[in-house]
């Protein structure tokens, strides 16, 4: 209460854009703390597979993709399915929509325990869209500017046929954005859920399998893929924590979320359109 007068909430829209470009300026401000640099092991592993995507290329591509065609029609059909698991949608569709009603309901009229769990939530959700979104993006374009032919165009297949600057879905065979989608979910998942690791690299390696076998990508475009999308989600992982959000900088491990009672106890309060009234 203000002078006697009840402080009431702006207009949706409002809400959602001034929570969008305050989102905005915290990621866009400077770091605030350094980070450890990467491990000796991360940067090896790194290299040992842009190595093996370059060797696959020569010594792997084309066996792979006549193997491919020699596999049974039900085979084939069962990994149709299972690859468009890798689409990006399958994850930015909800992380976004999440996003947005969480710009929607953010207020600073809700109490200061609501407004730190959804700030909580939004910068977990954040992450996970930025983490699997801009390595995608990146993969989108770069593949385009690449021009590598996929298995299927060319009989027999020639792993060294490539169109730069053509923006053609038969040209865009190097990286794999499927493999992308999948390694970047896997390490941005998993740095939140350690737990779940073991299941989103089970579940990104199907993804990988599944792009040769359906004769979308050659196994050195998946390997390549996988390596952006890696490197994508752990930098943005760095990015976040040496600006104070959702991980240490002293070891990159993600803080704590609020707790189920907490979430429910916020949600409940958005729920009852109710926020709290600050008083002058």
């Amino acid at each position: 209460m203000n002078g006697g007068k009840v402080l009431t909430s702006s207009a949706p829209r409002q809400d959602m854009l001034r929570n969008f470009r305050q989102w905005i300026c915290v990621l866009a401000r400077a770091p605030r703390a350094s980070v450890p640099p990467p491990s000796a092991a991360t940067i090896g592993a790194i290299v040992v597979m842009l190595i093996a995507s370059l060797a696959c290329m020569f010594l792997i591509d084309t066996a792979a993709s006549a193997w491919a065609r020699t596999l049974p029609q039900w085979f084939d059909d069962v990994f149709e399915r299972i690859t468009d698991l890798g689409l990006s949608g399958w994850f930015l569709f909800p992380f976004g929509f999440v996003l947005l009603c969480l710009a929607a309901v953010t207020s600073p009229l809700l109490t200061r325990a609501t407004q730190g769990v959804l700030a909580m939530l939004t910068v977990r959700f954040g992450f996970l869209f930025l983490a699997i979104g801009l390595p995608g993006l990146f993969v989108t374009i770069a593949k385009r500017l690449i021009g590598r032919a996929r298995p299927y165009v060319g009989s027999p297949d020639d792993p060294f046929i490539y169109r730069p600057f053509i923006w053609e879905p038969e040209y865009a065979s190097m990286p794999s954005g499927h493999a992308t989608t999948a390694a970047s979910a896997a390490i941005a998942i998993g740095a939140l859920w350690p737990k779940s690791r073991s299941v989103m690299w089970l579940y990104a390696l199907v993804i990988m399998f599944s792009r040769v076998v359906v004769l979308a990508h050659h196994p050195s475009d998946v390997i390549a893929g996988a390596v952006v999308g890696a490197v994508g989600a752990l930098w943005l992982r760095r990015a976040f924590a040496a600006r104070g959000l959702l991980f240490s900088a002293i070891d990159l491990k993600a803080f704590p979320g609020p707790s189920s009672p907490r979430v429910k106890a916020a949600l409940r309060e958005v729920l009852r359109k109710k926020p709290g009234i600050s008083k002058g």
